[in-house]
């Protein structure tokens, strides 16, 4: 028995697609995608061309605060990594989220911490 997605994650999936066909992260700027569920919040930096992930964020350990705050911590945690591996531009791939909320959190506090993008 296959279980049916809800509308709206059917949606976002098939904007995503979208996106991706336009969108491609290489060794000297990678992909930074991040993916939103109902609590939690996660960021990766992806090489297109050998299909592998450099970087990976999340706030699985960050406790006690809210998930905008969260966001915020991830995005200056990618950069932070980011900028460790010499690597100061992106190209950002939101994933068919819309750009508003935590998503954007997460995006400002990456440029505040030193991505182009």
């Amino acid at each position: 028995m296959k279980l049916n997605k809800s509308i709206k994650v059917q949606k976002r999936l098939r904007l995503h697609r979208r996106i991706r066909t336009e969108l491609s992260g290489t060794s000297l700027r990678p992909r930074l995608t991040v993916f939103k569920s109902g609590l939690h919040i996660y960021a990766q930096l992806i090489n297109d061309d050998t299909a592998s992930t450099i970087l990976s964020a999340s706030d699985m350990k960050l406790t006690k605060m809210t998930k905008t705050s969260k966001a915020i911590e991830v995005g200056k945690s990618i950069a932070e990594q980011a900028q460790k591996v010499n690597i100061n531009s992106v190209v950002f791939d939101r994933s068919g989220f819309r750009y508003a909320g935590r998503v954007r959190a997460l995006a400002d506090a990456a440029r505040a911490a030193g991505l182009k993008f």
